[in-house]
């Protein structure tokens, strides 16, 4: 059997990959704390800085130069920094552990799961931790009045797209991992990612040739994503948020599958 016909149909179809969920749901079910722990640190970010900072600030530049409060400006971002943060947790460490500790997936690979059904599985999974923490932190800013258009529903889904990108990014990156402090290196790429995604001030701060690079970062794309639908001034460009994220996600996914093949299968 070739590495295609291996990897493809799962990938495709995904028909087992749900039984990996469950099997991940059932392991959280007695530290369900766990799962919700990332939820805190956005939030307590958009309190002490959205209100403590925005109450200096005033307002700030919207998405096409608007004015708008700070607290509404840094709400979108943070949110966008909740589901990255979900994701990457859950597809780096725990993986990592799974992969090269656990050996998780040496005992998963033994029933009838292919490789594709662990990397849509695992996906899926840190996809729906991320779901959680971006579900939470809307609740909070559509109760702070943050959230300024209907449009704000979507988010929910947008948060996804974009814990899909992170989460299979992150597991393709996990799988070249051999050590625990090679784990510094994702921090290396997700704090300037927080830092530098136009998440606490307009992209316009930034001159042209850092501007032109911070673009082109997943986060900023999410982060533009969402404050399009929080603020409700959307354009032409939330089509290539979503399109970036979602062929960002593609191409992780099939890299998992990809490297997983070559780990455990070899």
């Amino acid at each position: 059997m070739t590495l295609t016909t291996r990897i493809l149909p799962p990938l495709l179809a995904g028909s087992r990959a749900p039984r990996l969920i469950e099997r991940n749901v059932m392991v959280y079910r007695r530290t369900w704390l766990v799962l919700v722990s990332g939820f805190f640190e956005p939030l307590f970010y958009l309190l002490g800085i959205g209100f403590g900072l925005g109450a200096l600030i005033g307002t700030v530049p919207g998405p096409h130069g608007e004015p708008v409060p700070y607290g509404v400006f840094v709400a979108p971002g943070l949110l966008a920094t909740s589901a990255m943060n979900g994701a990457i947790f859950e597809s780096t460490f725990n993986v990592f552990f799974k992969l090269r500790y656990a050996k998780t997936y040496d005992a998963i690979l033994s029933t009838p799961m292919g490789i594709g059904d662990v990397a849509a599985g695992e996906v899926g999974w840190s996809l729906i931790r991320g779901g959680l923490y971006s579900i939470g932190f809307l609740v909070v800013i559509v109760v702070l009045g943050l959230a300024q258009s209907p449009l704000a529903v979507l988010c929910v889904p947008a948060a996804l797209l974009i814990g899909f990108a992170f989460a299979a990014v992150g597991m393709a990156l996990t799988t070249w991992i051999r050590t625990w402090q090679d784990f510094d290196f994702i921090v290396v790429i997700t704090l300037p990612l927080f830092l530098f995604s136009a998440t606490f001030y307009p992209i316009t701060a930034y001159p042209e040739p850092l501007r032109s690079i911070v673009e082109v970062t997943p986060l900023y794309q999410g982060v533009s994503l969402l404050r399009q639908l929080t603020t409700g001034v959307v354009d032409p460009s939330i089509v290539v948020n979503i399109v970036y994220l979602a062929v960002l996600g593609a191409i992780g996914l099939f890299v998992v599958a990809r490297r997983l093949d070559k780990l455990l299968l070899k």
